[in-house]
């Protein structure tokens, strides 16, 4: 933070949140992670550019502001986030840019949401003192998993982006519907993709998959609650017990994680491992259109594979 001070300093003498934005002169947008910068890219069109705060290779759990961050903050017009409780480092952040005419969008503001787990709080291996069970407070915040809600994501940036710029008003809102009409297509083939196996239960790596889940009749387990821990003796006994309980053939890793005692879980168990991306990261490539949806039709195939026999 001495840094991002020295930065905030070195700019006093000037109006950090600059001149508003001409009728001519496109927003300048700045969001957070993938998916809330793929929906923002998607509705912005020509009419704002849109930079992204952190890499595509940085989860919102990992990632640690620079000076070069305050300075985007400073100049953004609008600040895209997901919102319940993710971007716990944003706070900090805003104040620090100083720019009292940025525009805050809260991508999930509105949305119905699903508590958190308590399985820590009752768990004596995670008795470090450490609010493990809450990292991003008591409300689940992988609302973009479930492409119903993240129709309300797009529609929220949407109203949002107008608000900042109504002169793009008609553009916003055609490229949104463009948008929304693809996510409720990729709904409706992962609706049917899924159907046949409702009710059924699989096991991810950390718990991003509530809404997934709830969305297509499925039931979902963990073997820890965020992924920046590792699994405790109680976590692997619990998901043994699960696996030979539901007989389980398959346990679902993530690309990002690659994390070793659940690959052995899985050949101490005899199941196999398969991949669903939770989407907080990704690639380079995953800057580019499309992503997202190409994504998660992946998770549904991958989801598909992993319940048949």
């Amino acid at each position: 933070m001495a840094l991002l001070a020295a930065v905030l300093l070195a700019s006093c003498g000037s109006d950090a949140s600059g001149p508003a934005p001409s009728s001519d002169a496109a927003l300048h947008v700045v969001t957070t992670f993938l998916p809330i910068t793929e929906f923002t890219k998607a509705v912005a069109g020509t009419c704002a550019t849109v930079e992204a705060l952190m890499p595509t290779t940085v989860s919102p759990h990992d990632f640690q502001a620079t000076p070069g961050d305050l300075v985007r903050l400073q100049k953004a017009d609008v600040l895209v986030k997901n919102g319940l409780g993710l971007e716990t480092f944003l706070d900090k952040l805003i104040v620090n840019a100083d720019n009292s005419g940025l525009q805050v969008i809260d991508s999930s503001a509105g949305i119905p949401t699903l508590e958190n787990t308590e399985k820590d709080a009752k768990d004596p291996d995670h008795a470090d003192g450490h609010d493990h069970g809450h990292d991003h407070g008591p409300i689940n915040p992988h609302v973009w998993l479930d492409p119903l809600r993240a129709v309300q994501q797009v529609d929220t940036i949407r109203d949002g982006l107008i608000a900042a710029k109504p002169d793009c008003a008609e553009q916003f809102s055609a490229n949104a519907a463009a948008f929304v009409d693809e996510l409720r297509s990729l709904n409706a083939e992962l609706a049917s993709q899924l159907k046949p196996f409702a009710g059924k239960t699989f096991v991810a790596y950390h718990d991003f998959a509530p809404y997934f889940a709830e969305r297509y009749q499925l039931k979902v387990a963990f073997v820890v609650e965020s992924p920046e821990l590792n699994p405790t003796p109680a976590d692997l006994q619990r998901v043994s017990q699960l696996v030979e309980q539901t007989e389980l053939k398959t346990l679902l890793s993530e690309p990002q994680e690659g994390r070793q005692s659940f690959n052995a879980l899985a050949a101490d168990l005899g199941v196999k491992i398969g991949v669903f991306d939770p989407l907080e990261t990704g690639p380079a490539e995953a800057g580019k259109p499309g992503y997202y949806l190409s994504q998660m039709r992946r998770n549904g195939k991958a989801l598909a594979a992993a319940f048949a026999p």
